[in-house]
């Protein structure tokens, strides 16, 4: 087995790593525990998609460069999103962390769909630009609802 064909097997596999754990995360109950576990897992298995992800994009460049910016534009959510935990002094930590996992967690759904979306039947017919907004699209409101139903409620006025 080749370095690439190694870099690629560690690459898909922490990818689903990622994928799953996130979901996990996601669902469980925000509190120690379950979604602190799943969380870490996410966090770490995400290391490892970046890592093999910027390695294979400079190894080949010409074809893959584009990899190389989504891995440092995902990784960089995780980590802002991971490291907010730890700094929870802040008022807005919350609204990072929340911003950051699940912001990641749309690149790398979106990076699973591009790459791989020439090979699922009906999908494939679409043109691939689609699939490069449509995480993000989806996504996005999802994260405003979980902003508003876990951030700071709204001082109400009293009269």
């Amino acid at each position: 087995m080749c370095m690439m064909d190694t870099l690629l097997l560690i690459h898909i596999l922490t990818g689903i790593l990622c994928l799953i754990t996130g979901v996990f995360a996601m669902i469980a109950k925000k509190r120690r525990g379950k979604h602190t576990r799943f969380g870490q897992i996410y966090h770490l298995s995400y290391i490892g998609v970046f890592l093999t992800a910027i390695f294979m994009s400079i190894i080949n460049w010409e074809e893959s460069q584009y990899l190389f910016y989504i891995a440092l534009f995902s990784y960089s959510l995780a980590l802002m999103g991971s490291l907010s935990v730890k700094k929870k002094k802040s008022k807005k930590w919350l609204s990072i962390h929340l911003g950051g996992m699940l912001g990641s967690y749309i690149g790398i759904v979106t990076a699973t769909l591009v790459v791989n979306i020439h090979k699922i039947p009906y999908l494939n017919e679409f043109p691939v630009l689609i699939f490069w907004f449509l995480p993000t699209i989806i996504g996005t409101p999802f994260i405003v609802m979980v902003g508003k139903k876990y951030g700071p409620k709204p001082r109400k006025m009293i009269k």
